[in-house]
């Protein structure tokens, strides 16, 4: 499969995570998975069990260009949606693929069934993920990768396809993460507006980001500040930062001192 895509994204499926009965598992281990690599996931959307609302979704990221992993609602219950909303994104039919009709019949043996079978059933023209757990593949098509909900089957189903189709990626894209942790009456948000509008107005390849902290009784604690991108502007930019940080007379430390 040709793989041309540099940015990821992740749709995380079912009513269930929806309505708050289950927790979402995936968002945060994906993530993990990306990093470990050094990659990084771009976005990420929850939609529930709708078809139309599935369907219209995949045609758009479809049309993205970006590799997008999908978890859940690949099964062959009524509830489940997932394959025929990407078969009607892509304009395409369901059909039994062969290499998952081949796992299917070495998992169940003499008990394969019509039913069984149409868990191998995938929008024409997709290849299939191998499921490490029980042989019940998910599927691939256009840097979509379709993975069950279930997480002990999917993320070692989204690390094979990171390792298969994108080790060229791995680790092109050096970034640093520098930050200061600031402090005092006027380390806040809003009184530091001009200065993080001046940062990115002159590092606009760089993503500067603020954090604010507070104690469980509502006091503010300090303000995280900081700069993410290739590693010399980094330091340009933090510079900057410490410069107009020590003219306000701020009380600052690095967020990470061992590193710094």
């Amino acid at each position: 499969m040709e793989v041309s895509a540099t940015r990821f994204g992740a749709l995380i499926i079912g009513d269930e995570i929806i309505s708050g009965k289950r927790i979402d598992k995936h968002f945060s281990r994906l993530a993990e998975i990306l990093g470990a690599r050094g990659l990084q996931l771009t976005w990420a959307e929850y939609l529930g069990d709708d078809r139309a609302r599935l369907a219209a979704t995949l045609q758009r990221t479809f049309a993205s260009g970006e590799a997008v992993f999908s978890f859940g609602g690949i099964g062959n219950t009524p509830d489940d949606h997932t394959r025929q909303a990407a078969a009607a994104a892509l304009g395409v039919d369901l059909v039994l693929q062969p290499d998952a009709e081949r796992e299917l019949r070495a998992r169940f043996g003499e008990e394969t069934t019509d039913v069984r079978l149409l868990l191998g059933t995938f929008p024409r023209g997709a290849e299939i993920i191998p499921n490490p757990v029980n042989r019940i593949a998910g599927f691939m098509i256009r840097e979509h990768y379709f993975v069950p909900g279930f997480p002990q089957m999917a993320h070692p189903m989204a690390e094979w396809v990171l390792d298969t189709h994108y080790p060229h990626l791995f680790h092109q894209n050096i970034k640093a993460d520098k930050a200061v942790l600031l402090s005092g009456p006027n380390a806040y948000e809003s009184a530091l507006l001009d200065l993080m509008e001046r940062i990115v107005a002159t590092y606009p390849d760089l993503r500067l980001y603020s954090l604010p902290s507070m104690s469980a009784e509502g006091v503010r604690r300090h303000l995280e500040l900081g700069v993410e991108g290739a590693p010399a502007r980094v330091d340009a930019a933090m510079q900057d930062i410490l410069q107009e940080v020590a003219a306000r007379q701020l009380t600052w430390q690095w967020r990470d001192p061992v590193n710094q």
